[in-house]
C-alpha cells in the first residue's frame, strides 16, 4: 500500500505544487491534495489559527485541517531562502511551526529546510531529507527530483509565453490554463499583481481574474514575466531588494510600467501584510511617475464580494472614462 503525502492547496503551492507532486510521484509516493478553498476550509483555518495571521496563513491551516486525517504525512517546507543572498517571508519560516502548534491530531509534518541563502548545495540536502522518508537510495531520490524538475521547468516555461493557472487548480492535474491566443480580442491589458496565493485563489480574492475577463481584459500576472526581466527592473531600485518575492512582484511591474504594456494595475493584498505595505508603495509611485493607474484591493475573511465588484466597476469605469476625457481624469484617486 502506497503512503500518502498531503499537500496543502495554499502558500507557495501555487508556485511548486508540479515540482512537489511529480518528485513524490517519482517516488512512488500518492499525492493527496485539498481541494480549493471554500467556506468551511476559511472557517476551519480562521478557528484554528492566530487572530494576528494574515488571511493566506489562515487559509492554509483550513487546507491542513481537511488533510489530517486522510494521509500519512504532510508536507509543509521551511522556505528561508530560494536564492543567495535573499529571503522568504517570515510567514514562510514559521508556517510548520504554526501549524504544528495550532492544529491538532496531525500526523508526521515533513517540515524540509529550504535555505540557499549561501549556497545551492544545501537543496541536495533537502532533497535527500525528504526522499529519505520513502527509500533509502540517495541515487533515486536525486533521479526522482531531476525528473520531476525538468518537467517543472517546462511549466515556468509555458508561464513567461502567457499560460497561468487562472483556476488555480492542481495545474498539470487537468491543465486548467487560461491560454492567451490571438483569437480572443481584448479591449486593454492590465496587471493583476500581488502575492500568488493572493492572486490564484479564487475563492479568497473572489474570481477577479475571471470578472476581468468577462469584461474583455487581458489579465497578465508576476508569474508570466522571466525572471531575468524581473531582477533586472528590481535592480533599479535605490536599494537592493532581498525578499525575493518582492524581486518578483516589483520587477515585474516595473518591467510592464516602463514598457508600457498595460493599461492598469490592481494590487491584491492580504490585510495586515507587512511586505505588501512596502510593495504597493514603491508600484504605486512607479505607475503614477508614468501616468498607470493603479488600486488596491485589500481582503481578509471579512471581505464581501459586492464591494470587490463595486472596486472593479470603478476602475475600469475610470479607464474608459479616461480614454475619452483623459485632460479630466486622474489616473489616482
Amino acid at each position: 500500500m502506497k503512503n500518502k503525502v498531503g499537500i496543502p492547496r495554499g502558500m507557495l503551492y501555487y508556485d511548486y505544487y508540479l515540482l512537489w507532486k511529480e518528485f513524490f510521484n517519482n517516488l512512488d509516493v500518492e499525492v493527496v491534495t485539498s481541494p480549493k478553498t471554500n467556506k468551511d476550509i476559511l472557517n476551519k483555518g480562521v478557528h484554528a489559527c492566530v487572530d494576528e495571521a494574515c488571511l493566506p496563513v489562515k487559509v492554509f491551516h483550513g487546507h491542513v485541517e481537511y488533510l489530517k486525517d486522510k494521509v500519512d504525512y504532510i508536507f509543509i517546507p521551511k522556505f528561508i531562502s530560494i536564492y543567495m543572498r535573499e529571503y522568504c517571508c517570515p510567514k514562510h519560516l514559521g508556517l510548520p511551526d504554526m501549524v504544528k502548534h495550532s492544529v491538532e491530531g496531525l500526523p508526521h509534518i515533513i517540515d524540509t529546510e529550504i535555505n540557499l541563502r549561501k549556497s545551492n548545495n544545501n537543496l541536495k540536502k533537502s532533497i535527500l531529507y525528504t526522499g529519505k522518508y520513502f527509500i533509502k537510495s540517495s541515487k533515486k531520490i536525486h533521479r526522482a527530483y531531476n525528473e520531476a524538475y525538468n518537467q517543472f521547468s517546462k511549466y515556468t516555461k509555458l508561464m513567461s509565453r502567457g499560460v497561468i493557472p487562472i483556476n488555480a487548480v492542481g495545474l498539470y492535474d487537468d491543465l486548467s490554463f487560461n491560454i492567451k491566443g490571438s483569437k480572443e480580442i481584448y479591449k486593454r491589458q492590465i496587471l493583476l499583481l500581488g502575492h500568488s496565493y493572493n492572486i490564484y485563489d479564487e475563492y479568497i480574492n473572489m474570481n477577479i481574474a475571471s470578472k476581468l475577463k468577462k469584461r474583455k481584459i487581458k489579465v497578465i500576472t508576476a508569474e508570466m514575466i522571466e525572471e531575468i526581466s524581473t531582477r533586472y527592473y528590481a535592480s533599479k531600485l535605490s536599494k537592493r531588494m532581498f525578499w525575493t518575492h518582492g524581486q518578483k512582484i516589483v520587477g515585474a511591474a516595473f518591467s510592464l510600467i516602463e514598457r508600457k504594456i498595460i493599461d492598469g494595475i490592481i494590487y491584491i493584498s492580504a490585510f495586515g501584510c507587512g511586505l505588501d505595505s512596502v510593495l504597493m508603495d514603491l508600484v504605486e509611485r512607479k505607475a503614477k511617475e508614468y501616468k498607470i493607474p493603479f488600486t488596491l484591493l485589500t481582503i481578509d475573511e471579512q471581505t464581501g464580494e459586492a464591494g470587490i465588484n463595486t472596486r472593479i466597476e470603478a476602475f475600469l469605469d475610470m479607464l474608459e472614462w479616461r480614454d475619452n476625457n483623459e485632460d479630466y481624469f486622474s489616473t489616482h484617486g
